[in-house]
């Protein structure tokens, strides 16, 4: 009797095991390329994404769900991977990933780094990204790629059936209040990147406000299948005064991997282009949010987004300008 039942318990196991195998074998589905405009040259192109079977499979398959949920959103993961990247073991993958990406490494002032995060975390040159230093103009905060919208209140946020929740993202219904009808722009950074962000206009500053969350991936193939992700990430922000442009919102966006967002800026006044902080390991993102009537954004970020494309920006360059 006693081996009879623990015959079918063995059954059981092995048939479940056998069912979750085949669930993580599911095949996945296409996958649509990422396509960006290239602002220089005005050409589309293809991205290369750093681990895109791995990001795929935790959000397009049963099982890859599953440890998404249980796992990989979660602080403890992207912390352990964070604190892997500061060890000095951690150096041996910097030279492959420069070459894999084709990083430009001749605008460092460094070319020999401890760890991983020291060189994903590291500086630039001084005039490698020269800023538009007119007052009436808006800068990019970061390298990245961009997506504009002039009126959030009227447009869907990269799929069509979801729009930005700004009450969500900010936790504030009563500071959401004042950027209704206003203009949202989202700058993604992959993790080939340059990872330091940067103040976009000069102005009085208020204290960095901290929002808990998940950790989920940024990345479109994620986008694409869970929109809100923005109002479900660990963010903080802080309000930037200026006397053309109003009270803009900067914020920055954690993600999967993301070991930490870490603040460098002191005091409570800041000048447009001085350096605010950076993302250790991890693609992440900074958005901004500028009141009704109060920024022009670029034509072509408009006209690219409004065709379901990002574009490419480099930190310091114009993006908008006052209205």
């Amino acid at each position: 009797m006693q081996i009879t039942k623990a015959k079918k318990k063995w059954g059981i196991i092995l048939l479940l095991l056998a069912i979750l195998i085949s669930l993580a074998l599911y095949p996945l589905p296409p996958r649509v390329p990422i396509q960006y405009y290239e602002r220089e040259s005005g050409q589309l192109k293809t991205e290369k994404v750093a681990g895109e079977k791995w990001l795929v499979w935790l959000y397009y398959n049963p099982v890859g769900e599953a440890t998404l949920w249980a796992l990989a959103k979660r602080k403890l993961v992207s912390a352990i991977y964070g604190t892997m990247m500061d060890r000095t073991s951690s150096a041996e993958k910097i030279h492959p990933f420069i070459e894999d990406f084709d990083i430009d490494m001749s605008v460092a002032p460094e070319r020999e780094f401890k760890s991983f995060n020291a060189f994903f975390t590291r500086k630039l040159k001084a005039g490698a990204r020269p800023v538009d230093t007119s007052s009436a103009i808006v800068v990019s905060p970061a390298d990245g790629k961009i997506l504009a919208y002039a009126d959030i209140s009227n447009s869907w946020f990269i799929i069509k059936g979801y729009r930005f929740d700004v009450s969500s993202f900010l936790d504030n219904p009563a500071l959401a209040q004042k950027y209704h009808h206003g203009a949202l722009l989202i700058i993604r950074l992959a993790p080939m990147d340059y990872h330091r962000f940067h103040f976009p206009v000069s102005g009085k500053i208020s204290p960095n406000k901290q929002i808990d969350g998940d950790y989920y991936s940024v990345n479109p193939f994620a986008l694409r299948k869970k929109a809100e992700i923005f109002c479900l990430n660990k963010r903080e922000y802080t309000i930037l005064s200026n006397p053309l442009f109003g009270d803009v919102v900067m914020a920055e966006v954690g993600a999967t991997m993301v070991g930490s967002i870490e603040q460098t800026f002191k005091g409570s006044s800041v000048n447009k282009g001085e350096e605010k902080g950076y993302f250790k390991f991890g693609g992440s993102t900074v958005v901004l949010l500028f009141e009704k009537s109060k920024i022009h954004i670029d034509e072509d970020l408009l006209i690219n987004t409004a065709k379901g494309y990002e574009t490419t920006v480099k930190m310091g360059e114009r993006i908008g300008k006052e209205k």
